[in-house]
């Protein structure tokens, strides 16, 4: 992937970090961000390929300057990864009539919105072949009681996948690699480390056709690569 630049939203922990190791360990340029951007930083003494960039996806003025700044460094961006999420709850105990206001907001607006201003901001950087991944689970489809505003917002940003992809020439699809032991699904599933060449294989060999507007899982993915 050399020649490759790459923006990883959510880069500081779980899948975001496992993706940035990822891409970079493969050739890319990756610029990363975070709200804390130490973990980022960490691995830019492994990899002078990577590079930290403080953001909030909440905020579109920081992912516009996030977008910006990956310009300048590789020219056009290759791969978006919009990989920044919350989970303001244990799993399975966030019923949606208890949600509070404020954590369904929060939630909306950095799962849902945030996906909205990663991809609108990057569009004016894209490169004609770039495509653009938007991780997701099966909780975005198939109902489970206790999984609140979560579920809600994982459904709004395939959707807002399904758009792009209607609407841009970049390829923009939904990655979906299972449970993964990540904060947000409360320290159960696999490896993140596990999953992240999922990803690298969606951004460069999965088929088009297969990606562009719809999902690809681990099924696909190992399919493809066994």
């Amino acid at each position: 992937m050399d020649d490759t630049t790459v923006v990883v939203t959510g880069g500081s922990r779980g899948i975001g970090a496992a993706c940035v190791r990822a891409f970079a360990e493969a050739g890319a340029t990756v610029v990363a961000c975070a709200r804390d951007v130490e973990p980022i930083e960490a691995m830019t003494g492994e990899f002078d390929r990577v590079k930290a960039v403080r953001a909030d996806v909440r905020d579109e003025y920081d992912v516009e300057r996030l977008m910006e700044t990956a310009a300048r460094i590789g020219g056009s961006i290759d791969v978006v990864v919009a990989n920044a999420g919350v989970n303001h709850g244990p799993p399975g105990e966030m019923s949606l009539d208890g949600e509070p206001y404020a954590r369904f907001d929060d939630t909306l607006r950095t799962n849902v919105r945030g996906v909205f201003a990663t991809v609108k901001e990057a569009v004016p950087h894209l490169a004609s072949d770039a495509r653009i991944l938007v991780p997701s689970g099966s909780i975005a489809r198939e109902a489970k009681p206790g999984m609140g505003a979560y579920a809600v917002s994982k459904a709004g940003a395939e959707a807002l996948a399904r758009g792009f992809a209607t609407d841009l020439k970049q390829v923009v699809g939904v990655v979906d690699p299972g449970l993964v032991a990540t904060d947000l699904a409360g320290g159960q599933g696999r490896d993140a480390a596990d999953v992240a060449p999922m990803f690298v294989w969606a951004a460069t060999d999965c088929p088009t056709a297969d990606l562009d507007g719809e999902i690809v899982d681990l099924r696909a993915w190992k399919g493809a690569t066994r």
